[in-house]
């Protein structure tokens, strides 16, 4: 029982990350700050890798019901939604460290780790959108710009900008309802 509580949670979480994905935060055409990356981060947190990129798979497929694929290629539709979006889910890399910090008591470790998570999360998302940007995307490049440096520029400050919104608000969780980071452990995968 407990690990299809932990697969339902992981569903709920993505449909969170989504419905929260449509809330516009974008600046042009390649600028955009990903809410969705909050909920998938604390899960992933929470429940580890397995779990969080499971849950970040799910969250890249439901841009398809939605409606929300930009399609030039089977290959770029591949690479920014099934394969980025679950690579959101590596911020469970840290879980074991956030729970350990839990257990010792350890607020500045515990903080640390989020700070972490938050960014190996987001930036190996957006390394994937920027290998699509280059790719895929670079003959669009603004002002004729290279491709390498436009991807890197405008995947890099949404990468970035995902992660700081990520954390500051992860952050605030932690400080007001610190439960949400610790599973109960008879739910564990």
């Amino acid at each position: 029982m407990g690990k299809n509580r932990v697969w339902v949670e992981g569903t709920i979480v993505a449909a969170l990350a989504m419905v929260l994905s449509l809330i516009p935060i974008q600046i042009g055409s390649s600028f955009s700050i990903s809410l969705g990356q909050i909920p998938l981060t604390l899960f992933a947190l929470r429940r580890g890798t397995k779990a969080g990129m499971l849950a970040g798979f799910i969250w890249g497929i439901l841009h398809f019901p939605l409606g929300q694929v930009y399609y030039l290629s089977v290959v770029q539709v591949l690479i920014e939604y099934p394969i980025a979006y679950t690579f959101a889910g590596a911020a469970g890399l840290m879980a074991s460290n956030v729970q350990k910090s839990y257990a010792d008591g350890n607020t500045k470790q515990i903080r640390k780790n989020i700070v972490f998570g938050a960014l190996i999360g987001a930036l190996s998302r957006y390394f994937w959108h920027f290998i699509a940007g280059v790719v895929f995307w670079g003959a669009y490049a603004l002002w004729g710009m290279n491709p390498w440096l436009f991807s890197f520029v405008m995947n890099g400050a949404s990468g970035l900008s995902t992660a700081i919104v990520t954390m500051i608000v992860l952050l605030g969780i932690q400080q007001t309802i610190p439960s949400l980071f610790v599973p109960d452990k008879r739910q564990n995968l």
